[in-house]
């Protein structure tokens, strides 16, 4: 049971923020259309996604195959639009794409899509309760200062998501990311993800920063060695203190802990080329991009099966450039 229950006027709000978004990001990027949520990438480098050889039976579902290694490309960004620099306290994201996954997919656009994406931030719990109060606070956001603080003062919790989910890191490499919205992992089981770094969590910042910094310090650590995570799940274990609607509530840890199911692998390399950021910057991560054994739920979810289409194929036509989906670790020149 997934205890979904959709609002009866949810789609109403899919329209309302793909306008509000496309008309964002033609003010804020008019010459090169940037995504509307993690337009700075710190890098997309190349990965290796490892199943874990004696995974218990039950999350043995979808890609989750005992001993199975996949290809993988991961974009690591900053969600702010417009762009700023590193130091501003900010939500961080790791899109994973794992790549030459058979079987048909979720995606609006292409079934046969041959890519299994996962889509992680770096704060346990989405800011709003809903799609439309999601909405509202665009809507509040792209109005100006005084608009978002009388939002912010009627919507108490997600002002306090939305200050306690800024953070500055030393690394992309060594922070943590979380799904914050929930997955089927099989026909009925809920679940959440997250990624934890082996080389350890550090929120310091470097002695005189500079704008970019954390691709910085990222490349410095890629060249020296490899670097990993632990791809995790967390099982729904009570629908009440670990509901599938609200996305903005934490799904306690002590209630159910996280599971290692992979290993993300990112092996020592160089990626700070024009070739490899342009390439970066061109791919497309969607969370419906997915067998359906991992189909995402809940209401963020469901609008985000129209709205991450719709604005990545309008960014696309903007720039001319074709939507396309990798199928190995080759840069095209």
């Amino acid at each position: 049971m997934t205890h979904e229950n959709k609002p009866a006027n949810e789609e109403i709000f899919y329209d309302k923020l793909i306008e509000i978004l496309r008309a964002k990001m033609e003010r804020e990027t008019p010459d090169l259309m940037q995504r509307d949520a993690h337009p700075k990438q710190h890098g997309l480098v190349k990965a290796y996604f490892t199943v874990e050889e004696n995974l218990p039976k039950n999350l043995c579902h979808g890609v989750f195959i005992p001993g199975k290694k996949y290809d993988a490309w991961v974009r690591f960004s900053n969600q702010n639009a417009p762009v700023q620099a590193d130091n501003k306290k900010d939500i961080r994201g790791a899109a994973i794409k794992l790549m030459n996954v058979p079987g048909e997919k979720l995606d609006i656009g292409d079934n046969n899509k041959t890519s299994q994406d996962f889509v992680t931030i770096s704060t346990p719990v989405f800011v709003t309760h809903d799609v439309e109060e999601f909405f509202n606070l665009i809507k509040a956001l792209v109005s100006g200062k005084l608009a978002l603080i009388w939002h912010l003062m009627r919507h108490l919790r997600s002002f306090l998501n939305l200050l306690k989910s800024k953070k500055n890191y030393f690394s992309p490499l060594q922070t943590r990311y979380w799904s914050t919205t929930p997955y089927l992992l099989g026909p009925d089981q809920v679940v959440k993800y997250s990624l934890i770094p082996h080389a350890g969590i550090l929120t310091k910042i470097p002695e005189n920063p500079g704008e970019n910094y954390l691709r910085e310090n990222m490349k410095k650590q890629l060249a020296e060695q490899d670097y990993a995570f632990d791809f995790c799940v967390q099982l729904q274990k009570d629908p009440q203190k670990m509901p599938v609607e609200d996305p903005g509530k934490l799904w306690p840890e002590d209630l159910s802990p996280f599971i290692k199911a992979a290993t993300l692998l990112i092996p020592q390399q160089s990626f700070d080329t024009p070739e490899q950021n342009t390439y970066g910057i061109n791919m497309s991560f969607n969370p419906w991009h997915c067998l359906p054994a991992h189909k995402p739920i809940g209401g963020i979810n469901r609008a985000r099966r129209v709205i991450y289409f719709a604005l990545s194929d309008f960014r696309h036509r903007k720039n001319h450039t074709p939507l396309f989906e990798p199928t190995d670790h080759s840069i095209p020149s």
